[in-house]
């Protein structure tokens, strides 16, 4: 596809945007640019539609919205190992992000961004749930809102995996190859109220999978409020939903919502390139 007029749709109530008239294969304009980012803080997340980019394309796309990082357990690819492929095949019945979460929120500086593209797509299923963390406390009461005030949440890369990422990845036929040997655990410490530095606005910053235990409590007076809060920023009315075709591209805002990505395409392979985004300290 060319570049034409570009338009940005929403695609729910909630958050998400389709963006047509771009072809993100392109050298864009410093315009297209500021609009893609524009919309990218307004919308939280954005979809695009048959798009061909190469790995390097993929790099140069995602620094519309911040500077590529590199997974920390897993090899990218040889000449830009910012890019990495995500691989569910036939014969594999667990997927890569199963659950509702924000990528590498356990690492200090967790990812500010994720910029995923489908290159095969199941015939049908994969779809990927998206919700908004900030309407989400919004939506709290004040007293709510008051009790989470300077609550720290310890969260654990090897929490919710049976024992370690290193396990979880060995289930999976491609990705256990691709798994980086030297990659180590984290366990970061960041307020589950987190404050956008772009938009200024709150969200909610914590998750049944990742969030191990609120700090100077144990898990087991930790996880009624992890869990009540992590089901609230699930609910329909914070969240949207977004079918695959291949060349289909979604960027979403790790710092305001959380995604899901659904296991319901038994016997049928997926095959996506990511790269997320350098992020900094959640306040």
């Amino acid at each position: 596809m060319k570049s034409t007029a570009l338009k940005v749709q929403p695609v729910s109530g909630a958050l998400g945007a389709e963006v047509t008239g771009v072809d993100v294969s392109e050298e864009l304009s410093q315009t297209q640019r500021d609009a893609l980012h524009e919309a990218f803080l307004e919308h939280n997340v954005l979809f695009f539609r048959e798009q061909n980019m190469t790995p390097e394309q993929h790099l140069r796309f995602t620094r519309i919205f911040g500077e590529p990082d590199t997974y920390p357990f897993m090899v990218g690819l040889p000449d830009t190992p910012e890019v990495i492929d995500i691989v569910k095949t036939e014969s594999d019945t667990v997927n890569f992000g199963g659950s509702w979460h924000s990528d590498t929120a356990y690492m200090p500086q967790p990812a500010l961004g994720t910029v995923l593209h489908a290159i095969e797509v199941p015939e049908y299923g994969g779809d990927t749930l998206f919700a908004n963390a900030a309407a989400a406390y919004d939506a709290l009461t004040d007293g709510m809102k008051e009790l989470l005030d300077g609550v720290i949440g310890v969260f654990d890369s090897d929490y919710g995996y049976g024992g370690s990422r290193r396990k979880a990845l060995s289930n999976l036929e491609l990705m256990n190859d691709r798994y980086d040997e030297d990659s180590e655990s984290y366990l970061s410490e960041h307020p589950i109220v987190r404050t956008h530095p772009e938009t200024g606005r709150k969200a909610l910053y914590v998750s049944k999978g990742h969030t191990a235990h609120l700090k100077n409590m144990s898990h087991e007076e930790s996880r009624p409020l992890i869990t009540y809060l992590s089901e609230h920023i699930v609910k329909p009315e914070f969240t949207c939903r977004f079918r695959w075709q291949k060349g289909s591209i979604a960027v979403w805002d790790n710092r305001s919502t959380q995604h899901y990505a659904l296991n319901d395409y038994g016997g049928m392979r997926r095959h996506m390139r990511r790269v997320t985004m350098k992020g900094d300290t959640p306040r």
